[in-house]
């Protein structure tokens, strides 16, 4: 087996909610600028323990999202070794195959691979993400759930585009979302009140 992992997955970006891009539809703004993060929490690639590390990346993305051409800047929890970081590399960048091979096809620029602390603390759609350290991170996003008559999380469910196929995914609300990548040639964000989409996925390849 290259690879196995399980864990958890978050999309924050500046679209509002709900972002149109998880049914396929062009993004609000026309371009999204994004953060997506893989928490796993359990996994091997190619035997290699790569559990409890995080993969982040920065997007920007220039129109629809099937179109790709996406600008992204890639980071490595700090904690990972650099044989799990080049795991984790050859995973999503496709070079394994499998399921994250069609999404690493819609990047058609790495600007650069970097080193980060790296926090992940959500589930079910709230808690924290924060890329970087001190007081002024790379990247910062606290969200929280929207919730259902019941008291229960809403989700969605079988999206159009989604890098966790059949799990449900938590519809959430970024109280904030702060991204400083100008240094990188990628747009500056400071926002609140625009989407967070989070859930659990499980991939392999063989």
């Amino acid at each position: 087996m290259a690879y196995q992992l399980e864990g958890r997955l978050l999309e924050v970006c500046d679209c509002n909610v709900l972002c149109p891009c998880w049914i396929g539809e062009d993004p609000d703004g026309g371009t999204c600028d994004a953060v997506v993060a893989w928490k796993v929490d359990r996994g091997t690639v190619d035997g290699v323990d790569v559990s409890g590390h995080t993969f982040a990346v920065l997007n920007y993305i220039p129109g629809n999202i099937f179109e790709g051409n996406w600008r992204a800047v890639v980071f490595v929890d700090e904690d990972a070794t650099e044989e799990q970081q080049e795991a984790l590399l050859n995973v999503f960048t496709g070079r394994l195959g499998g399921p994250m091979a069609e999404f690493a096809q819609l990047i058609g620029e790495v600007v650069a691979v970097e080193r980060a602390p790296i926090t992940f603390t959500v589930e079910e759609g709230k808690g924290t993400l924060r890329i970087g350290s001190g007081t002024n991170p790379i990247a910062e996003a606290e969200m929280a759930s929207y919730m259902g008559a019941t008291e229960k999380p809403t989700t969605l469910q079988e999206t159009v585009f989604s890098t966790i196929p059949g799990s449900p995914a938590y519809v959430s609300k970024a109280t904030k979302y702060r991204r400083n990548s100008s240094g990188y040639g990628l747009r500056d964000v400071d926002l609140e009140g625009h989407n967070a989409i989070q859930g659990h996925f499980k991939l392999e390849a063989a």
